[in-house]
């Protein structure tokens, strides 16, 4: 797991999971620095999301410049090692980009921990491939039939001879939960899948390699891969981006959530509210996500 502990003073604080998100970013970083941290300082742990792991850092750094009594952990780890932790108290705030499932709640009922599942903000989920495959668009069900190894061949989309290359989230990643849910259904993913820990190691991979296609959170998306629209009806393909996520027109659109034990409220109430707040919000459209107001 990836630990990033904004504690330094006079530190750049913004660092992505990609170059594209970096440099996107990099102007903003550059002039944000971590005020000196003060006596009685509240450290508030947050776990779990490689998507929103770079949102909490931005907007970690912004809520740090006026609250210089917090300081912020952040370990990136996939949203079910971030519930996990949040679970055996290891945590403040679980980071996950998807929702909990039956066992995850489970556990928490059993131990007598009830929680609050803060949404704070909206992402989708981009189908990226290398550009020179000579497909452009996609359905559901021809994602289906990539990923669990049917089809494996470019040409039988339409497109070039070139053989298919599946490049995938690990199991432990909420973006991985959720799009083997919406898209894979009952179908398992092919045994030559290549697993990678983060998203922009997605992007990395399907860049750097002919024939690839993979899935990303919405703001990892850059001009070294291509995005392609997709349909879940066959008829209607729709691109993934802000204005159709808003619009609910895209169909591997998802919410991004915070979760803390209620009897941690108050530790960690005011960077939840910050978040949620108008200045949190435009940090979130300005890091690549979709906001909720």
């Amino acid at each position: 797991m990836k630990k990033i502990t904004l504690l330094m003073m006079g530190t750049a604080l913004w660092s992505a999971c990609n170059s594209n998100h970096e440099s996107k970013h990099q102007a903003a970083a550059d002039s944000l620095k971590i005020k000196p941290a003060t006596a009685n300082v509240h450290v508030i742990h947050l776990s779990g999301s490689t998507t929103i792991a770079p949102l909490a850092q931005k907007v970690a750094g912004y809520f740090r410049k006026q609250n210089d009594s917090f300081d912020i952990e952040i370990t990136e780890g996939g949203s079910s090692v971030g519930i996990a932790d949040l679970e055996k108290s290891m945590t403040d705030i679980a980071m996950s980009s998807r929702d909990m499932n039956d066992e995850e709640r489970r556990k928490f009922q059993e131990s007598n921990h009830p929680i609050t599942e803060v949404k704070i903000a909206d992402d989708a989920l981009a189908v990226v491939v290398h550009p020179g495959i000579g497909v452009d668009k996609i359905t559901r069900d021809q994602l289906e039939k990539v990923f669990s190894g049917e089809v494996n061949n470019w040409k039988q989309l339409g497109g070039k001879d070139i053989k298919i290359m599946i490049i995938s989230r690990e199991s432990s990643s909420g973006t991985y939960g959720f799009f083997k849910e919406a898209v894979m259904k009952t179908k398992a993913f092919t045994a030559l899948a290549m697993y990678q820990h983060t998203n922009g190691s997605v992007i990395n991979k399907v860049s750097t390699t002919e024939g690839a296609i993979g899935y990303v959170g919405l703001a990892f998306i850059n001009d070294k891969v291509k995005a392609l629209p997709v349909s879940f009806d066959g008829k209607t393909y729709v691109a993934p981006d802000i204005k159709h996520v808003k619009t609910k027109t895209y169909p591997l659109a998802r919410p991004l959530f915070f979760i803390y034990q209620n009897s941690n409220a108050a530790k960690v109430k005011t960077f939840v509210d910050y978040l949620l707040s108008d200045a949190g919000q435009k940090e979130v459209e300005e890091t690549g996500y979709v906001s909720l107001k």
